[in-house]
C-alpha cells in the first residue's frame, strides 16, 4: 500500500512540479537548511536560490549543510534577514518560480522565536510580487504551539482573500489526526 504523502513530502512535490533547472526560487524560512538544499538541487547551478531567516544560527546551521552536500552552492545566497524583507532585498526584475514558508519555530531551536502572521503575511506579498505566472509559493504551516494558531488563521485568511482570477490557492491538510498535524497551503499565479 502507498500512504499518503504528508506535509513535507506534498510540498516537495508542489516544488518539483513547478520549478526547472535554471529557475530562481525563495526559501522564506531556512531554518536547519533541508529545503534550501532541496531548491538548490532543484535549481541546479544555473539557477539561484534566496533565502531568509532571522536566526543567525539558522543560517549558519544551513551553510553547513550547503557545504557538506555535494553540489556547487554558489548560487545559493543567504540572509539574516527576516521573510517581511524580501521585497527590499531582491532586485525589482527578480522571477521567481518558487517559494517555500516553514511556520513556526526552529526545529531544535529556541520555541519563543516563532514565525509571526504580520510578517509572514508581509513575506508572502513580497514574494508574489516577484512570483512569475505558474510560479507557486507553498507555506507549510505548524501551528501546535503558543501564537501558532492567531499565524494559522490570519495567514489562512490572507490566502483565501487572494482574487481567484489570478491566484489559485489550495490546502492539504488530514483531518483525523492528533496534535494540530502541519497542512500545506500552496498558491500559484495563474495570470
Amino acid at each position: 500500500m502507498k500512504k499518503m504523502q504528508n506535509a513535507l513530502e506534498f510540498s516537495h512535490q508542489l516544488l518539483s512540479n513547478h520549478v526547472n533547472a535554471g529557475d530562481t526560487v525563495i526559501d522564506g524560512t531556512v531554518g536547519n537548511g533541508h529545503d534550501t538544499l532541496f531548491l538548490a538541487r532543484l535549481v541546479g547551478s544555473r539557477g539561484t536560490v534566496y533565502g531568509f531567516d532571522i536566526q543567525e544560527r539558522a543560517i549558519q546551521q544551513t551553510q553547513e549543510r550547503l557545504t557538506a552536500a555535494p553540489i556547487n552552492h554558489t548560487h545559493v545566497h543567504l540572509f539574516n534577514h527576516g521573510h517581511q524583507e524580501i521585497a527590499s532585498i531582491l532586485p525589482p526584475m527578480v522571477q521567481v518560480s518558487g517559494a517555500i514558508f516553514n511556520l513556526g519555530y526552529l526545529p531544535g531551536g529556541n520555541k519563543q522565536l516563532i514565525t509571526h502572521a504580520e510578517t509572514t503575511i508581509q513575506g508572502l506579498r513580497g514574494c508574489i510580487s516577484h512570483l512569475t505566472v505558474g510560479g507557486i509559493i507553498v507555506i507549510v504551516v505548524y501551528y501546535g504551539h503558543p501564537g501558532g494558531q492567531t499565524e494559522k488563521n490570519q495567514v489562512g485568511n490572507f490566502c483565501a482573500a487572494l482574487p481567484q482570477k489570478q491566484f489559485a490557492v489550495l490546502k492539504y491538510e488530514f483531518i483525523n489526526q492528533v496534535h494540530e498535524p502541519p497542512f500545506v497551503l500552496g498558491i500559484q499565479k495563474i495570470s
